[in-house]
């Protein structure tokens, strides 16, 4: 993979974020991915498990959007800082900021992602 493919892949990765749209953000995702997010948490595994992920956090907010801060791709890896904004559905807003660490395989999908950010202190701002 080039380093313009895995950009793309990612830009991808974060539009359908923005989007919340679950099928589209799976097409970045290998069929046996595995997705720490956030780090510390059990793994997600697979689509079914991205799927189940997905679904339970865009289902609290009416809005989500990501705007990608920093990209930097080394070999088949790439880490992006990002500050996350969202609008719950109870009307109040959040923001936090991140960094995601994702490995794409040669089929050019997200093998495997790392999340670090604080999903307890978005929360709190949302009071959900």
């Amino acid at each position: 993979m080039t380093p313009e493919a895995i950009q793309t892949l990612i830009s991808q990765y974060f539009a359908a974020t923005r989007a919340m749209d679950v099928n589209a953000w799976l097409t970045c995702f290998a069929d046996d991915a595995v997705s720490y997010d956030p780090y510390g948490a059990p793994p997600i595994q697979g689509k079914d498990g991205l799927r189940a992920f997905f679904v339970s956090v865009t289902s609290a907010f009416t809005e989500i959007g990501f705007t990608e801060d920093f990209l930097a791709v080394t070999g088949n890896r790439a880490a992006i800082k990002f500050t996350a904004r969202g609008v719950a559905a109870n009307g109040k807003t959040a923001t936090c900021e991140g960094i995601d660490v994702f490995e794409v395989n040669d089929g050019g999908t997200i093998q495997t992602m790392w999340g670090y950010w604080n999903p307890a202190a978005m929360m709190a701002q949302l009071q959900l």
